[in-house]
């Protein structure tokens, strides 16, 4: 199952194990089981401190459980936790052999001390690459606090469990039996949730820092260049973020950013905050600026309230807030979202296996999405809003080549149907004819673009009709001491590149200014 390659990096990982582990399996006489079987037994033969059991009682087969000799097993992994689940299983073989994880000593201080018992079930695709995230997250929590445990579970694999909770999107996350999240989530958004006050201490340490000389309002790649460029003048700047990494996270393939030849999201967001840490920027995560208070005079000092209540005061500000995902805005959208509608068609694909689905959107990332879904789903319908569809015509090419999707233009999506559980079709509307249609189906992909994320400065700065900020050259919005970059603002082609680029100009701009308000 492991090539020569992957063996030989495995067993240089398994020389950092620091107690024996088993390996507990429980099986059956299924395909799937001879490959976990096949898995473990290979593993096992690369450390003589692992060995494999067949005796487990998981209900789920196959499974199994790692766990430290002696000690009671937390850490299960329901399927073959290969493709981007593969880190989280080597991550787990380390972890519970007692290989400490990479946190903060008060982070961990913070695990251990949580009370209770939870019981984490992680439905995942193979193919998903926001869910080892969320996986090793937990199993991590797991490790280090006798009261959790947590399962992965390929929800491929169990399709009748996946149909039984009406699970239509992953990562989705159960806790002792309840839903818990959907979606990516880190390690500080899930210990935000569950130890609730967490979130009053963190306002009460935001409310006592310093005036910043720079604060950067977002953390993808313009927030994080804007953070360098800022602190490598030396000045005390700060990073407040909703989610560091921003779209980054959700983004699978990155080909195009110049002298990488190829990347994921996930591992360039996780180099920018290694960058951004490399440097005295104070990184404040999971923080939602809810209003902006613009200085009284030049020179003085802004203020940005957060939606924990806590505030932060700067001489500059940079917003490099990002976008969103554009919605459609119609009927039953927003009711059947992760029941049937998604945005990620990387990550819930799996899920729609042999089933029917529609892609909205005919631009680039619309039509990469149908031609992705068509190898996976019974059926692909595009609908594009236009007359034509906007895509490279290398892409139009490729899909119009493809016996199983169907292409339909001028089409307006006017409802999202379904059964109060599931979506079940579509409706829309012929612009041409004015004649509306129903597609009877099971997903529906949204692929229409981005939403600027700038309603918390909808009354304080000048936004486009299109409610991105309006910048100049330099990166100064409306409001002197305020500048903005990346996908929130006016400048055009919403790509990384371009966004890092804009994050370094509007930090320099935001250094001028400094220096010229200090003159004065």
């Amino acid at each position: 199952m492991l090539d020569s390659n992957i063996k030989a990096q495995l067993k240089a990982y398994l020389e950092r194990l620091v107690a024996p582990i088993e390996l507990i399996a429980s099986l059956d006489g299924s395909a799937k089981s001879a490959e976990v079987r096949e898995l473990l037994r290979e593993v096992a033969e690369l450390s003589d401190k692992v060995t494999v059991r067949e005796d487990g009682s998981n209900a789920r087969k196959p499974s199994f459980a790692i766990v430290k000799q002696g000690d009671t097993p937390r850490v299960h992994f329901a399927g073959i936790p290969m493709g981007h689940e593969f880190t989280s299983l080597v991550l787990a073989l380390l972890q519970v052999s007692g290989y400490a994880p990479k946190l903060e000593a008060a982070q961990i201080e913070q695990i251990k001390a949580i009370e209770g018992k939870f019981s984490f079930e992680t439905f995942i695709s193979l193919s998903c690459h926001n869910c080892p995230d969320v996986v090793q997250a937990l199993n991590t929590l797991a490790v280090l606090n006798p009261g959790f445990d947590a399962t992965m579970i390929d929800g491929a694999l169990f399709q009748e469990e996946v149909e039984r909770r009406q699970i239509m999107g992953v990562p989705a996350i159960y806790l002792n039996g309840a839903h818990f999240g959907q979606g990516r989530m880190s390690l500080e958004e899930i210990l935000a949730k569950i130890d609730t006050g967490a979130a009053e201490r963190d306002a009460a340490k935001l409310n006592e820092k310093e005036a910043f000389d720079v604060l950067v309002v977002g953390g993808g790649p313009s927030g994080a260049a804007a953070a360098i460029y800022a602190a490598r003048k030396g000045i005390r700047t700060g990073v407040v973020a909703d989610r560091f990494g921003g779209q980054v996270l959700d983004t699978l393939g990155i080909e195009n950013f110049i002298s990488v030849k190829a990347t994921e999201g996930p591992k360039l967001a996780a180099a920018l905050d290694q960058h951004v840490r490399d440097y005295e920027v104070d990184v404040m995560n999971l923080q939602r600026v809810a209003a902006l208070v613009p200085a009284a005079q030049p020179g003085g000092l802004h203020e940005v309230e957060l939606a924990s209540g806590a505030k932060l005061k700067s001489r500059a500000l940079i917003l490099a807030t990002g976008a969103r995902w554009r919605e459609m805005n119609v009927p039953g959208e927003a009711e059947y979202k992760n029941k049937g509608v998604a945005f990620c068609p990387h990550c819930d694909g799996p899920l729609f296996k042999g089933k029917r689905v529609a892609v909205i959107g005919g631009g680039n990332s619309g039509v990469e999405a149908a031609i992705d879904l068509a190898g996976i789903v019974s059926h692909v319908t595009l609908l594009e809003f236009g007359d034509a569809m906007r895509a490279d015509a290398v892409l139009q090419n490729k899909l119009r080549s493809l016996p199983n999707v169907t292409v339909i233009l001028q089409a307006q999506t006017t409802e999202v149907v379904g059964d109060g559980q599931k979506v079940n079709g579509l409706r829309y509307k012929d612009r041409s004819s004015g004649v509306e249609h129903l597609v009877e189906l099971e997903g529906i992909f949204v692929q229409i673009g981005l939403l600027p994320n700038t309603d918390f400065a909808r009354d304080v700065i000048k936004l486009s009709p299109r409610g991105e900020i309006e910048v100049n050259e330099r990166g100064e919005t409306s409001v002197p001491g305020i500048f903005a970059s990346g996908d929130a603002t006016t400048v055009p082609f919403k790509q990384i590149i371009i966004a890092m680029g804009e994050g370094a100009k509007a930090s320099l701009g935001a250094f001028d200014y400094l220096i010229r308000t200090q003159a004065q």
